[in-house]
């Protein structure tokens, strides 16, 4: 079975009645060092490194679904056909893969408590955000509540995850493939359809722990 026929089957077993609730997978213990070595590279510095390369700044969504224990209740709540509220994070490790097929990657913390939401949606939207826009992010990047309210939205054209207003680009996306990269996932989505703005924006950037 090939990956996409995994990935498939996954999302088909976790949209399923029967599926259990999905939880955050601990972190794994994988290392590059033994118990009793001093690691290579400090946390600190590895940080402090790494932040010198500049990147673009996404948030990742995905509709809410009627099976997802975690979500928050939406602000229309016992209305008749209401789904739960939507999830989405804010996201830095966000690339293009491949063209053919096309395909895209972000990465994401195995604690992540949003990552879940999304797994079981199967599907998600990757909106990259506009200068000007780095309180919207603040707003994806914490935990907990509805970080959709006042939030201008619509659904994205194949998989309905919120396609935020205001940005550069959108990428609507099918899960393909998972894999583990340390104490992140590596989440490769199929493009089923994308968009850009017809304004001369520029993009919202991150260098060294602030906006651009």
């Amino acid at each position: 079975m090939g990956h996409a026929a995994m990935a498939a089957a996954a999302v088909r077993y976790l949209r399923s009645a029967d599926a259990p609730p999905v939880t955050a997978p601990p972190r794994p213990a994988l290392r590059c060092v033994g118990e009793d070595e001093r690691a290579p590279v400090g946390q600190a510095e590895f940080r402090r490194v790494l932040g010198n390369f500049a990147t673009g700044v996404a948030v990742v969504t995905a509709p809410g679904t009627t099976d997802d224990p975690q979500a928050p209740a939406p602000a229309t709540a016992g209305a008749p056909g209401s789904l739960p509220a939507p999830a989405g994070f804010a996201c830095q490790s966000f690339s293009a893969l491949s063209l053919d097929p096309p395909l895209v990657a972000f990465m994401v913390g195995r604690t992540s408590t949003t990552w879940p939401r999304i797994a079981r949606a199967g599907v998600f939207c990757v909106n990259v955000l506009s200068a000007g826009q780095g309180e919207l992010c603040r707003a994806f990047a914490v935990r907990g509540a509805d970080k959709f309210a006042g939030v201008a939205h619509d659904a994205a054209p194949v998989s309905g995850s919120p396609r935020l207003a205001g940005t550069l680009a959108w990428i609507d996306c099918t899960i393909h493939a998972v894999h583990t990269g340390g104490d992140h996932l590596i989440v490769v989505g199929r493009v089923d359809a994308l968009g850009a703005s017809d304004g001369d924006m520029a993009p919202l950037l991150f260098h060294k722990g602030r906006f651009l």
